[in-house]
């Protein structure tokens, strides 16, 4: 029998209800860990400190997440602040915005390679991820259009995976290989998310299909608008706020859940795309990379439940109610708003909310903008009120979701775009590991569970 590719053996109903329906019961009843055992043993639930800090886990030189002081124990809320290789990313953007250039390339060689590079070494870099952009010969007919996934982030994880099949060096761990498969990734990775989106609007949409060669001359932004639109056409203005949306996501300290899986996996000694896999999976997550489409629909949801998107008490009314886990999702979460370090500001969203602007002026929609801004303002005001936060801000995906819609960027590439920029970031890590440090990861975890004997199956 052939089975089409939508068909998984998971669609076949081979479970009676009733017995999944105890396992399931059983499976939870015996691993759900009592909460006192975490006071007891002082563990550091998430790596994280009583105080909110993150457990200090290892070094890095690549980048740094500033967003609070430390005094005498306590956390001093502070602005934000974002530095890649030591530099702060507002005054790089605005290095190579006062130029009218494009900077993601820039950004990705600084990363890389700690330094920023000359004009001829910039041109050279550009040169070779240009012409690294084209997937290998049958990579996109028998790994991409015969075997489309309804989630491009899945979809990008196992391409990325079947990419070790087409590397004729895939398990050297040497420096100078893993930046070559670096530089492949971070030139192939949007070709990848790209034709993974357009097989998904084909074969699960039915949509048109098409399949556009990337161009070696245009950047990463260019191409990638290029690659996903029917008539590959983009203004100069949608790619510099693609480009800078890239720039602010390329990289995020050693810290965070995609890298630091990139460092446990990369401290193993496995190969660069299963490393660079597992970060895929990681960001995937709705508490990660996937936190941006949460904002979109909680936005739409807002939408259908105010009348008035300028009236501030209204607004204000149905946070609340979000925040009391009365409407939307109930989970009480204000998606946007918070984040683990940033307390007075995330810069990543102060640079975007700027541009947005602009282009919302462009596009007519103002209106819309405002709202957002007002959700910002109105979320702090309750999370002080409420709470007696003083710590919180708008993060990066309460703009960014925005920002891509007015770019008519498929809600589905959200993310992946987020993977796309974080490329950069996390093959920078993967050399750092590698480099730097040769143990492997091994955190400790207490047992918590009594010794028993083993029951003869005839006794059960």
């Amino acid at each position: 029998m052939v089975i089409n590719f939508r068909d998984s053996i998971f669609t076949h109903n081979v479970f009676n209800e009733n017995i999944l329906n105890e396992l399931t019961f059983l499976a939870e009843k015996n691993n759900v860990i009592d909460s006192q055992f975490y006071s007891e043993y002082d563990i550091k639930r998430g790596l994280r400190n009583e105080n909110g800090t993150g457990v200090l886990v290892g070094l890095t030189e690549i980048g740094n997440v500033h967003g609070y002081i430390m005094k005498e124990g306590k956390k001093i809320p502070d602005e934000g602040m974002l530095t890649y290789r030591g530099m702060d990313v507002k005054e790089i953007v605005k290095g190579f915005q006062r130029d009218k250039r494009f900077g993601f390339e820039e950004v990705s060689y600084l990363l890389l390679f700690g330094e920023l590079p000359n004009k001829d070494r910039l041109e050279e870099f550009k040169y070779l991820l240009g012409e690294c952009r084209t997937l290998p010969d049958g990579f996109t007919e028998d790994m991409i259009l015969k075997f489309p996934s309804n989630n491009i982030m899945n979809k990008l994880e196992r391409s990325i995976l079947v990419a070790y099949s087409f590397d004729t060096n895939p398990d050297d761990i040497s420096v100078k290989n893993i930046l070559r498969q670096s530089i492949e990734l971070i030139a192939r990775v949007p070709t990848m998310i790209a034709y993974g989106y357009q097989a998904k609007a084909h074969y699960y949409d039915e949509k048109s299909l098409y399949i556009h060669s990337p161009k070696a001359e245009l950047g990463t932004a260019e191409n990638i608008l290029h690659l996903i639109r029917p008539d590959n056409y983009y203004t100069r203005t949608e790619a510099e706020l693609l480009d800078l949306a890239l720039v602010l996501h390329a990289e995020h300290g050693g810290g965070n859940n995609s890298t630091f899986a990139t460092h446990v996996v990369s401290s193993t000694g496995t190969d660069s795309y299963s490393a660079i896999a597992a970060a895929v999976g990681s960001l995937k997550g709705p508490k990660h990379g996937g936190a941006n489409i949460k904002v979109k629909s909680m936005i739409e949801n807002i939408k259908e439940n105010i009348d008035d998107w300028e009236n501030i008490n209204e607004i204000e009314n149905y946070l609340v109610k979000i925040l009391k886990k009365q409407a939307f999702d109930r989970s009480g979460l204000i998606y946007g708003i918070g984040h683990a370090i940033y307390t007075i500001s995330d810069p990543r969203a102060v640079m975007l909310k700027e541009k947005a602007l602009k282009l919302a002026q462009e596009k007519n929609r103002v209106q819309e903008f405002n709202l957002y801004r007002n959700i910002e303002d109105t979320a702090i005001k309750i999370f002080r009120e409420m709470k007696g936060r003083e710590d919180i801000s708008a993060n990066v995906d309460l703009y960014s979701g925005f920002v891509y819609d007015m770019l008519n960027i498929p809600s589905e590439l959200y993310t992946p775009l987020f993977a796309a920029a974080r490329m950069a970031g996390w093959c920078a890590h993967r050399i750092e590991q590698v480099a730097s440090e040769p143990k492997i990861i091994r955190p400790a975890y207490k047992n918590v569970e009594d010794n028993c004997k083993y029951i003869h199956l005839r006794e059960r």
